[in-house]
């Protein structure tokens, strides 16, 4: 087991702005995050000056960035959306992470959108596969989370695009919590992808919703102890959605800072 794990979070569920986000890093001690919006706009719609400002924060505070969380085929981008609009935004990606220090970008599998299931199987694994051609161009690798989208929440889909698209730049991601938010056995599903997993997203949810990691139904656990016999070394990325309700508008809950380092501590101690 590592003596140090790489401890991260996808902060902008803690603050808005990058001097909050960095905050709640201190708090919890942590020198790592995974970057998706700064001031309420996406990191691919930054303007350059915006960006290197940020870019500024980041290393003035010695934060790395582990991974950006992409747009690309997400919940709010169905299958029939204009395929250039994810072109751009990998390109835009590709080269913020790179500056970053990262390699990792996030990606979903387009929702369907009156598509038959064959039609859509298609779509999704043709688009994915000129996103997987052109990330490995410029150097980057797409992870595809356990989210929105055609291979979503199956393993046999997942494991089905990796087979298709057949690219060393399309890994995959696993969040601990979404199977429990979308009706399915994460831990379970895991068990068949594990060996494929680059990226790590830590939740806990119940029936009632979202929990402080370890005391909800996800097995978080079980999951990292699986994800580690399968010799996952990559980092734990907390995205606990105590002070948000995802994909819907809304501000920050005034207590966000102190439920994300809560949920941060306990993360911790679960993989330590």
């Amino acid at each position: 087991m590592p003596s140090d794990p790489v401890l991260a979070g996808i902060t902008d569920e803690a603050a808005y702005d990058i001097g909050g986000q960095l905050s709640a890093l201190r708090a919890l001690g942590w020198r790592a995050m995974e970057l998706r919006s700064v001031d309420q706009i996406a990191i691919a719609d930054l303007t350059d000056e915006g960006f290197a400002t940020m870019a500024a924060a980041l290393s003035d505070s010695g934060v790395r960035v582990v991974c950006l969380a992409s747009r690309i085929g997400g919940w709010a981008r169905p299958v029939s959306t204009d395929f250039r609009d994810d072109l751009r935004e990998l390109d835009v990606l590709a080269a913020r992470a790179r500056s970053l220090g990262t390699r990792y970008l996030r990606i979903m599998s387009y929702p369907n959108a009156g598509l038959s299931d064959s039609g859509w199987r298609a779509e999704v694994i043709a688009r994915i596969t000129v996103l997987a051609e052109r990330a490995e161009r410029h150097g980057v690798t797409l992870l595809h989370e356990n989210c929105s989208g055609w291979a979503g929440t199956s393993a046999e889909r997942m494991l089905d695009l990796l087979d298709e698209v057949a690219s060393p730049a399309l890994k995959l991601l696993f969040d601990t919590g979404n199977g429990v938010a979308h009706g399915y056995d994460g831990f379970d599903l895991l068990t068949d992808i594990a060996r494929h997993v680059e990226h790590v997203h830590i939740k806990d949810a119940d029936e009632h919703g979202f929990t402080i990691p370890g005391e909800g139904t996800a097995r978080v656990v079980d999951c990292v102890k699986l994800l580690r016999a399968n010799g996952y070394g990559g980092a734990w990325s907390l995205e606990p959605h105590l002070s948000i309700k995802p994909h819907e508008p809304g501000a920050l809950a005034p207590d966000a800072v102190s439920r994300f380092v809560s949920a941060g501590r306990a993360m911790a101690r679960l993989v330590r």
